[in-house]
């Protein structure tokens, strides 16, 4: 047997101050988001999120649909907002992150074309693309989103980390987090989808 004594982890303590600063930071993080146009010019994140919302209604209007693509965590972003965009907001949405789907296209055509694939299989005019990887520079959304703009779908992207990342610079909007934790990054562009979808829904902020 083993005579391997293993330490007893010792639990981190926070207190309420570090908290405080980090959903402080958080707050901070998602006021000071970027957006930028496809030429590269900066807009109001409040006019963006509007655009988005008449964009997304437009797109079920016309009989088109929303596509959500990303990996990791934000993959999980991308189901958690096609459900929501679909059952709460009406919209014709779905994520292409279906595990049999991906380790399929991922073994057949290598995994830098899982969502191009897709893409290319279910995207038609006039569909709504978007995108979210945390750094930018995921290949596989970078291909996707150039079979997206093949197809004549508007997209908008949403990322993170370094400012120049490629994907900042392929949407039609593209929302700019500037943070390098992954943390923040991904609650933050959960946050951003969720407003976009409560708005749209008719929310009024609580005033307290």
């Amino acid at each position: 047997m083993s005579s391997i004594t293993l330490e007893k982890a010792k639990t981190p303590t926070v207190s309420q101050d570090e908290l405080t600063g980090y959903y402080g930071y958080l707050a901070k993080s998602l006021t000071r988001v970027q957006v930028t146009d496809a030429a590269g010019g900066s807009l109001p994140q409040s006019e963006a999120v509007s655009t988005v919302i008449g964009w997304a209604r437009a797109t079920h209007a016309a009989g088109r649909k929303l596509m959500f693509i990303g990996n990791g965590g934000s993959a999980g972003i991308c189901s958690h907002m096609a459900t929501d965009y679909s059952k709460n907001g009406g919209m014709r949405s779905l994520a292409f992150n279906d595990g049999s789907m991906l380790t399929c296209l991922g073994n057949d055509l290598g995994y830098e074309n899982v969502f191009a694939k897709q893409i290319d299989l279910h995207a038609v005019e006039g569909d709504l693309l978007i995108a979210i990887s945390s750094g930018g520079k995921s290949k596989n959304i970078l291909e996707a989103v150039g079979v997206a703009r093949r197809r004549g779908c508007r997209v908008v992207t949403l990322s993170g980390f370094g400012a120049d990342n490629p994907l900042r610079k392929l949407g039609d909007l593209n929302f700019y987090l500037g943070s390098d934790q992954y943390g923040y990054v991904e609650v933050g562009h959960l946050a951003i989808l969720h407003a976009i979808l409560d708005f749209a829904c008719g929310l009024k902020v609580p005033q307290d």
